[in-house]
């Protein structure tokens, strides 16, 4: 199972955000590309980064942040947040990114999501998968849809996605474990590879996702627990197995 350190970019500098809230916000470095360095020399194989300005303007809004990412390291590293036009994604994905992650987009266009697959593949679209209580939540998880999470995934893999992060807002940022059984349902009943995130703050949480893996959980995104040494990433990366 990979463990991927979360690098948020809002105002081009290193954030957290409780459960999404701009005004939630601690700031961690002016330096994402020193950040992402940091997070390879200890050891990290893919890197998640999300452009928190982005999702909210609805367009990539950090993408010199991106681009300064990509400069620093020699791993991979997933973008999301913003990304609702081909042109946004054809700009990250040449500023560097490996893949993207589209969330709010694939609820309102699937025909988007499955032009994107045609166009660029399987391997480098991820589905953005915001769950709150059971819901897809859209627009930077301002709002949330009338589409359950599970619907909307099996939609996705009908498409042609083979991977989804998925979130559950309820438990982002507050330490609290993930959501294990509903991470499980949704990897055994969507088909879909996981990529779990929300709460992911222990060893004992990467334990248990790792026993997982048979069902299709793939990853786990790791953020504030890291940041505020709740746990090394090394320890995290034994714990996984990687």
């Amino acid at each position: 199972m990979i463990i991927y350190p979360a690098i948020d970019l809002k105002d081009g500098q290193c954030v957290r955000l409780v459960q999404g809230k701009a005004e939630n916000k601690t700031v961690y470095s002016d330096n994402p590309g020193e950040m992402a360095g940091d997070w390879q020399k200890q050891g990290a194989r893919w890197l998640h980064v999300v452009d928190l300005d982005g999702a909210f303007a609805g367009r990539p809004v950090n993408t010199p942040a991106i681009m300064a990412i990509a400069n620093a390291i020699d791993i991979p590293f997933q973008v999301g947040g913003g990304l609702r036009r081909r042109e946004d994604v054809a700009e990250v994905l040449k500023a560097g990114a490996r893949r993207v992650i589209i969330g709010t987009k694939a609820v309102n266009s699937p025909d988007f999501v499955k032009s994107l697959l045609d166009e660029f593949g399987p391997d480098r679209i991820v589905l953005g998968l915001d769950a709150r209580d059971g819901m897809v939540a859209v627009e930077g998880w301002v709002s949330t849809s009338n589409l359950t999470a599970l619907e909307f995934a099996v939609t996705m893999k009908g498409l042609g996605i083979t991977t989804a992060v998925y979130t559950d807002i309820s438990r982002d940022g507050l330490l609290q474990g993930p959501n294990l059984k509903a991470i499980e349902d949704m990897a055994r009943q969507s088909g879909l590879q996981i990529i779990a995130s929300g709460g992911v703050s222990s060893r004992e949480n990467i334990v248990a996702l790792k026993a997982l893996e048979d069902c299709g959980v793939i990853g786990a995104i790791m953020g504030k627990a890291l940041y505020d040494g709740k746990i090394t990433l090394p320890e995290a990366l034994e714990a996984a197995g990687e």
